[in-house]
């Protein structure tokens, strides 16, 4: 038996990054001298049987038909076989050397995830084979590999509700998962927005419920692919059709196609995990069969949509006949039923619900709720199955077998009690692990930092955090280019987290590298990578000088100065330009290919000194006002009075004069800087913020939207300045950070308190 060593990175040579630049990272690899070449003459040593999709595997791979024997032979082979002293789920031993590829493993699926790393070391145009290729040999490099995932369930959410995406490429976006390690794809099926499962029991679900005229997130995609000039936010054409004289949008899997991209899934060691969001989230399903809805739930209520009705049994014969078809199409132990964001008005108000309330001793209509959830949970494990619901199910109350899926960032509590009270957890927190976020140039190591198990759990109770996940909610994401610049690479981050646990910021960055390179053989559509020291809003007393570099070969940066969109046909930046008047800049990366960055908008202003003042105060640090109520941008707080008012010495505000979920901020007070010159600040925040020094904007970070990174310049005079900074919180979990960079320097630091004294 051996025993599995972590890897230690800071021991690696450099050369390992360009040799082996996989990811997800082995747990150990040691490097060997040479490289084993697979030719017409391969043979595959295994037993047919066993491995009779492993085989399947690696002979679609590479594009050649090798011979399959059970017999030893002397070299020029590859060999699969099982070995019972590796005792890690889906471990596996890979030793390759100029003869042969020894593949040992727990499983199966440990022989598959070593066939997958053999395809990160080969050449990159193995991924246009397409089933097709004229290639005679593939080389692989020699090396000794030991490796094991450290967390069970690794996964990627997909939402196709939202925004439907075809059948084909959901056989894609699984063969992309399979290359990176991992083993859960969670499809959420049905939302108020459509139904994408065919359901005989209930035709009309997609008959008419996978279609609809276009809607608000429709209509704002179009919007913005009209101002931005931008396709990939166009409505895909190709899922639209006429149906009864009208434009409607939409689609859905016949129970045919979805058990084929299950098999297509199983054979990639890939388990998909059904959603049929219940109660909430239901919409479309109400619609067409109304009597879901209790009787006083027909309006259209506050928030979110009236849900199902839990005090109905129609409701559970519903949800039990739907569940039943499900359950034959995905053969897997977990099936998710949602259970989040429910609107419980209806059922307040219902008498139905007052009976059923009475009847069961349930005390409000959240025990109502655990009461619809625990119902259902007996029925899945009836079948076999676990039920995954969202945190709200810990709300009222849960069994200690449910699987708790934690995602309300602002809830920090709530993985901790599910893992105390014995429930498995998966964590997929807003704050890093949702990509409909838009990204910035932080949300990549966001990802790669981020620690599955929360704070305060003993050893025992963090063996109940069984992994992670990335949601993909796909409002604003209407084609694949869209998709795969949310999730790539994102996305590649994670699988390190989850498999390799260990990270290594630099090791990361020079074997993302190469991935790059890979994902663009594959024409993945990823999201480039930023161009560093770039502002947004720069400032200079005599002249600057844009002098910005790639941040990797082969990328050019092209630029305009007349307000239009950089092509591949605008000025290339060569050298540093020297600026001596106000302008704006539009830059952005191409690549070879033509794949483009985003579109960075770098205005340059000329200012004078902002003199200094002399002010007397009563008070040191800034002067707090709160605002209680709901706000869409930071100028919702003007005219109104607030709420309650106290001084803070810095931005650091105390939590305990938060009373709210939805809230705005204004901090005022003087700021005093050391010595003359341009001063860079970096405002962070989730949701919208606005900073102001003197008379000047300095930086405009406004509206709903998650925690994103803006910058800009001003020109100081040494000394106090009057300062201040709006800050409004949406609901969802706040975050508020300023940083600053001295005068001719890009370190970034958080704003000291002496300064606001």
């Amino acid at each position: 038996m051996f025993v599995f060593a972590q890897v230690s990175f800071a021991q690696q040579e450099p050369s390992l990054e360009s040799r082996y630049p996989l990811i997800p990272y082995p747990q150990e690899l040691r490097a060997q001298d040479g490289f084993f070449i697979f030719n017409v003459k391969t043979v595959i040593i295994a037993d047919k049987k066993v491995f009779s999709n492993e085989i399947k595997q690696l002979q679609s791979l590479l594009g050649m038909k090798l011979e399959i024997s059970e017999t030893a032979i002397l070299k020029n082979f590859i060999e699969f076989k099982i070995d019972p002293n590796i005792t890690k789920a889906e471990g596996y031993i890979l030793d390759i050397n100029k003869n042969k590829i020894l593949i040992s493993a727990k499983d199966n699926v440990g022989i598959f995830r070593a066939i997958e790393t053999i395809r990160q070391l080969l050449p990159n145009k193995i991924e246009q084979l397409a089933q097709d290729s004229n290639a005679d040999t593939w080389s692989v490099p020699a090396v000794y590999i030991k490796d094991f995932p450290v967390y069970e369930y690794r996964g990627m959410h997909l939402d196709v509700a939202r925004h439907f995406f075809s059948f084909e490429y959901l056989e894609k976006f699984i063969d992309r998962l399979a290359l990176y390690k991992f083993n859960k794809l969670h499809l959420h099926l049905t939302d108020d927005e459509a139904w994408r499962i065919e359901i005989k029991k209930y035709p009309k679900l997609t008959e008419e419920g996978a279609w609809r005229s276009f809607d608000g997130h429709d209509s704002a995609c179009i919007a913005r692919a009209k101002a931005t000039g931008d396709p990939d936010m166009e409505i895909d054409p190709s899922h639209i059709k006429r149906i009864n004289g009208k434009e409607m949008y939409g689609g859905f899997y016949t129970q045919k196609q979805m058990k084929e991209i299950v098999a297509y899934a199983a054979e990639r060691h890939i388990d998909i995990v059904p959603e049929i969001d219940m109660p909430g989230h239901s919409r479309m399903a109400i619609k067409l069969y109304p009597f879901l809805a209790c009787t006083a739930g027909k309006e259209t209520g506050q928030g979110f949509s009236v849900p199902m009705c839990p005090c109905n049994e129609n409701t559970f014969t519903f949800a039990e006949n739907v569940y039943s078809e499900i359950f034959k199409i995905f053969p897997y132990k977990y099936v998710h039923f949602g259970a989040d964001e429910v609107n419980k008005e209806s059922w307040a108000k219902s008498a139905e619900c007052k009976t059923v309330m009475e009847r069961e001793q349930l005390k409000n209509v959240e025990e109502l709720q655990s009461y619809f959830v625990r119902r259902m949970e007996k029925f899945f494990n009836a079948h076999g199955k676990k039920l995954i619901g969202w945190d709200e199910i810990l709300e009222g109350g849960v069994t200690s077998s449910a699987i708790v899926m934690y995602w309300r960032s602002w809830v920090p509590d709530a993985p901790i009690i599910a893992a105390k009270q014995g429930n498995k957890v998966i964590m997929t927190p807003g704050n890093p692990l949702y990509f409909d976020a838009i990204p910035d140039k932080n949300s990549l190591m966001n990802v790669y930092h981020f620690n599955p198990i929360p704070k305060g759990l003993n050893k025992q109770q963090a063996a109940n955090i069984i992994g992670a996940q990335a949601n993909i909610w796909t409002e604003y994401i209407p084609t694949t280019n869209r998709l795969e610049f949310m999730v790539y690479p994102r996305m590649l981050a994670l699988s390190e987290v989850l498999w390799t646990k260990k990270t290594n910021d630099a090791s990361f960055l020079k074997r993302l590298q190469y991935q790059y390179k890979r994902m663009d053989v594959m024409g993945i559509h990823y999201r480039l990578p930023d161009i560093a020291h770039l502002l947004q809003q720069n400032v200079f007393t005599h002249s600057d000088t844009l002098n910005i570099q790639s941040p990797m070969r082969d990328l050019t940066i092209h630029y305009t100065t007349d307000g239009s969109m950089p092509t591949l046909q605008s000025p290339i930046l060569r050298k540093p330009i020297i600026i001596t008047k106000s302008v704006v800049y539009k830059i952005d990366l191409f690549t070879k290919n033509g794949l483009r960055g985003e579109v960075n908008t770098a205005r340059f202003e000329q200012q004078n000194l902002m003199p200094s003042i002399k002010v007397k105060r009563n008070y040191t640090g800034l002067n707090v006002a709160y605002f209680e109520g709901a706000f869409k941008n930071v100028a919702g707080m003007q005219g109104i009075q607030p709420t309650n008012k106290w001084n803070e010495v810095d931005l650091n505000f105390s939590k305990e004069h938060i009373h709210s979920g939805t809230f705005g901020l204004e901090f005022i007070g003087v700021i005093t800087v050391p010595q003359d010159g341009v001063y860079s600040f970096y405002l962070t925040s989730d949701d919208g913020s606005v900073l102001k020094i003197g008379d000047k904007l300095v930086i405009d970070n406004d509206g709903l939207h998650t925690a994103q990174e803006k910058n800009g310049q001003i020109a100081l005079q040494k000394g106090s300045h009057f300062f201040e900074l709006d800050f409004i919180e949406g609901g969802g979990g706040y975050k508020l950070q300023l940083q600053y960079s001295m005068p001719h320097s890009n370190q970034k630091q958080d704003v000291p308190i002496t300064w606001f004294k």
